[in-house]
């Protein structure tokens, strides 16, 4: 798909994950949702969101399962006029992963959109409003919900008090300012690039703080935007997410696209 400002947004699905706190004994893009692979509703996602020129999945390297199913997707996307369905090896980190698919791009793409399989339940609508921010001329934009817990920071107790408790509160920041961050996240591809480049030099106790592709692009002074998230944009990364995300899947407000 071609943005309001001409430019192709290329999507890519991080699939590499273990899944070792599934418990599932197979990487995460593989556990079953819904009679399913998780990564066939993330891709089914993708592909319903209509934003895309070109797929990319960064896949367990060798997953001989998850490399038939995008064929298939990919085979069946082509024959109706869909985007080029691509896939690489993933690395050992979601860096690394990342880094190969960018090295994989059409060249004609000027924009990329980094999603999760691990958030096989999004909706539609979040890939279209950060297909619109980048339209307008963000370099980088996330969808975000607003966070309803109290959060605190915490340290660890003193010596002379460690057997009271491990940890002890050092701060609680103000609930309005702080958002859950979600996938998909989009970035002008240059931006992005430029970011990775400078994250490969990283010392490995660094590289392992960094979370999202977002940080790394702050570290670099860049603004990034924040649009409205989805609840149905959960990671499933538990036992418990996963119960969850098969409640979506079977309720009454199942989204449509994930039911067809």
């Amino acid at each position: 798909m071609e943005t309001e400002a001409g430019r192709k947004i290329a999507v890519i699905v991080v699939a590499a994950g273990s899944g070792e706190r599934l418990g599932r004994g197979v990487p995460k893009a593989r556990v079953p949702l819904g009679g399913e692979l998780m990564l066939t509703h993330a891709l089914r996602g993708v592909l319903a969101a209509d934003i895309a020129s070109h797929i990319c999945v960064a896949l367990p390297d060798g997953d001989a399962e998850l490399q038939r199913l995008c064929g298939v997707l990919a085979a069946e996307t082509s024959a109706a006029g869909g985007p080029e369905i691509t896939v690489v090896d993933g690395g050992s980190s979601r860096a690394e992963s990342v880094r190969s698919a960018l090295a994989a791009l059409a060249p004609e793409v000027s924009a990329v959109v980094i999603h999760d399989a691990a958030r096989a339940l999004t909706p539609p609508e979040v890939f279209h409003r950060i297909a619109a921010s980048l339209a307008e001329g963000a370099l980088a934009v996330i969808p975000a919900l607003a966070v309803v817990d109290t959060i605190k920071t915490v340290e660890n107790s003193d010596p002379g008090t460690a057997s009271i408790a491990p940890e002890r509160v050092r701060c609680t920041p103000a609930r309005d300012q702080l958002r859950a961050v979600q996938t998909p996240q989009g970035f002008d591809l240059a931006t992005l690039r430029r970011a990775h480049e400078q994250a490969a030099l990283l010392t490995q106790s660094q590289a392992a703080e960094v979370t999202d592709d977002a940080m790394l692009v702050e570290a670099m002074g860049v603004a990034v935007y924040v649009v409205k998230g989805s609840a149905r944009s959960l990671k499933i990364t538990t036992p418990t997410d996963l119960l969850l995300a098969e409640a979506l899947l079977e309720g009454p407000l199942a989204p449509r696209w994930v039911e067809g």
